[in-house]
């Protein structure tokens, strides 16, 4: 069992990256040389919404410095447009810009060709049972890192 737990982890991490190196492929095959591949996925996270910064930052998706870091690149590179709440002046908004909405419109359109090829391979991965185990997985972690140990 310890075994299996030490390799899903690290199968995790080495299939974030993969995935972010088919974001940075895809990126250059539609050449787009502006933005990174962490900088797309923050946008594709982001979506249609008009978010909060502190919410996209208790969703998970990021952290720090790190994030205030690559919002400012995206603001400044015209992929974000960044607001101050009309609710709650000392909050700040986000939103995607029109080349924004345009960018991560193409990257839906990247994931349903990856789906697609996915579906086709043999034998083609249990997306469905897959997704559903990392769920659990996540719920987990995420009890244990706010109720401790049981």
């Amino acid at each position: 069992m310890t075994e299996d737990y030490h390799e899903l982890t690290r199968l995790i991490e080495r299939l974030h990256r993969r995935f972010l190196d088919v974001l940075r492929a895809e990126l250059t095959s539609m050449d787009i040389t502006d933005i990174n591949a962490v900088q797309a996925l923050l946008l594709a996270n982001i979506g249609d919404e008009e978010i909060n910064v502190r919410e996209l930052m208790t969703r998970g998706y990021y952290q720090g410095s790190n994030a205030s870091y690559n919002l400012k690149k995206l603001v400044e590179m015209d992929y974000l447009v960044q607001e101050k709440s009309e609710r709650d002046r000392r909050s700040t908004m986000i939103k995607l810009s029109e080349k924004g909405l345009d960018l991560v419109q193409k990257i839906g359109q990247s994931e349903e060709k990856q789906a697609q090829m996915m579906q086709r391979a043999n034998p083609a991965p249990d997306l469905e049972n897959t997704r559903k185990s990392l769920r659990q997985i996540e719920r987990i972690w995420t009890d244990y890192t706010q109720y401790g140990t049981s």
